[in-house]
């Protein structure tokens, strides 16, 4: 029998490896012949780093970069060596969290720190990328993060525009001849789970704006300012993505990986695991193992454990999930694929107690050593 884990972390309790080997363990405690694989599982967002790194037996490469308005921060990327590729999240450089008063500065929010990063890769050999650019502090289209890998932005007397998103509006001219020469040799593939446009009442500005500290006042002149980047850059490349879904997201980062490095942009979920190859795995798998740290409706709209156990459907796979806990409304779980879900906290406990990682992963084990003692009396392999 073969068994194909793929479980998201548990969060403040186990990493998406620990809780995969924790069932590991009890697939082959039932059933010590079974052929089991262990895969990380990410949705993209934050945390999809670490767990490349770990599952993919990565590096991790810290350094320091330009944060989301001057100041240097620390950030890190992963560094896959066997595969040329880096694994990122944008939010390392230019997120949210790293603004130094908690507040938005949509104005001069920049993104160069995220082609600071891409610049450290390219210098170690890097011509594969897998970025995820959710939680961004940034509505600058991108001009940041192209600046820092050579592309120059000019206004109409042919004088750099400056950062930030009050640049916007002053492009005029684009200068692709100093862009990194490197750059045409790499593939970008970019996780993006949003489908707005660059601009309009959909677009970057009016939809994420507010939560960067765009204010009302702010939105139609900053939306208009994009507009005038995105056909100076339609201009200038021969092709137009301001309409492309996604090109909206992160600030208009979306926009510029398209536009200027020709990224694919892909759902989280899907790109992760074409990155870690499960579907592979999967051709002639008996059993998926997914969960996460709480299973409830939410998980059925589309989370990571879903996207596994769509892609395990795809193969006739049955689907098993595991989780810290489980709601009344994790029945939609059912409907989209999963076969059946379990709880894994084994008595009365606090909720400190239960996510200990000890504790978690004792959990885990000995909650799937069970369900699988019952597939091997029910298949006849115990």
């Amino acid at each position: 029998m073969k068994v194909v884990i793929a479980i998201d972390s548990l969060k403040g309790s186990l990493s998406s490896i620990e809780a995969g080997n924790a069932a590991a363990d009890g697939v082959r405690a039932a059933m010590p012949d079974a052929m089991v694989v262990v895969k990380p599982l990410a949705d993209g967002g934050e945390g999809t780093t670490d767990a490349l790194i770990e599952g993919m037996g990565g590096e991790k490469v810290v350094l320091q970069v330009t944060g989301p308005v001057g100041e240097p921060v620390e950030a890190y990327y992963g560094w896959i060596a066997g595969q040329q590729m880096a694994v990122m999240e944008m939010a390392a450089a230019a997120g949210i969290t790293l603004l130094p008063d908690g507040r938005g500065d949509p104005m001069r929010a920049s993104t160069r720190g995220v082609g600071e990063m891409i610049r450290d890769a390219l210098d170690r050999g890097c011509r594969n990328f897998l970025i995820g650019i959710g939680g961004s502090a940034t509505n600058d289209g991108g001009i940041g993060m192209l600046q820092a890998l050579g592309f120059r932005f000019l206004d109409a007397y042919g004088k750099q525009v400056g950062e930030g998103a009050q640049a916007l509006g002053n492009v005029a001219q684009v200068d692709c001849v100093g862009a990194d020469p490197r750059l045409g040799a790499c593939q970008f593939r970019i996780a993006c789970d949003v489908t707005n446009p660059l601009c309009g009442k959909n677009g970057a500005t009016y939809v994420f704006g507010p939560q960067k500290g765009v204010t009302e006042e702010m939105k139609q002149p900053l939306d208009a300012a994009m507009a005038r980047y995105g056909q100076a850059v339609a201009k200038a490349i021969g092709s137009d993505y301001m309409q492309e879904p996604g090109a909206g997201a992160a600030g208009g980062l979306g926009f510029a990986f398209r536009s200027f490095l020709k990224a694919e942009l892909t759902p989280g979920i899907e790109l992760i695991l074409n990155a870690v190859g499960l579907e592979q795995e999967l051709t002639d798998a008996d059993y998926a193992i997914t969960g996460e740290g709480k299973l409830d409706f939410q998980t059925a709209m589309g989370k990571a454990p879903v996207g596994v156990a769509k892609l395990a459907k795809k193969h006739g796979v049955r689907v098993l999930a595991f989780a810290g806990s489980v709601t009344k409304e994790a029945r939609a779980c059912n409907a989209a694929g999963i076969d059946a879900f379990f709880p894994i906290v084994r008595g009365v406990t606090t909720l400190e107690e239960a996510m200990k990682k000890e504790v978690a992963a004792e959990n885990m084990r000995e909650s799937v050593e069970q369900v699988f003692r019952a597939v091997a009396a029910v298949t006849g392999s115990l």
